[in-house]
């Protein structure tokens, strides 16, 4: 599994963490081993006008991700993508500054509101969605599993 990660954030980020959670949510999603995902930090001004361009959206949003090839994530673990070549998952662009911030209205550390964003993203890149109330359970569950094993693990 190919994860790239840039902090072009400005802020400290434990980024062997943020690619730990991202490639323990993607290996226990089944994702092919020849996938490729970046990961990108940045500040609250760049994440401002990707939300803008974007989504439309005003203001920074927390987490944005840009699927790019999603005919190659339904790919199990023994599957190559045709061709042989790697599955490009795509970009997960977090905003570290307004993790931080939102860590503290849930009550836990920006580091664990990165981890769970790093998930979320890894989601949303392969087409989870949480527009509708089925789909919010579906995703936020997965999402809570997800992050409680990477912890148990990490913990061992």
């Amino acid at each position: 599994m190919s994860i790239e990660i840039a902090n072009e954030s400005g802020v400290e980020v434990d980024t062997d963490a943020v690619l730990a959670v991202a490639r323990h949510a993607l290996d226990e999603m089944g994702v092919n081993p020849l996938a490729e995902l970046s990961v990108l930090l940045v500040d609250i001004d760049y994440m401002t006008e990707l939300n803008h361009r974007w989504m439309g959206g005003d203001g920074p949003t927390d987490v944005l991700a840009f699927p790019m090839d999603e005919g190659s994530v339904d790919h199990g673990p023994g599957e190559s993508p045709s061709g042989g070549e790697p599955a490009l998952l795509g970009d997960i662009v977090l905003c570290p500054e307004v993790a931080a911030k939102q860590a503290v209205t849930a009550g836990h550390a920006p580091a664990d509101e990165l981890h769970l964003l790093t998930v979320h993203g890894v989601l949303h890149l392969l087409g989870y969605d949480h527009a509708e109330p089925e789909e919010e359970r579906e995703m936020f569950s997965l999402q809570d599993r997800l992050l409680a094993s990477w912890r148990a693990a990490r913990n061992r």
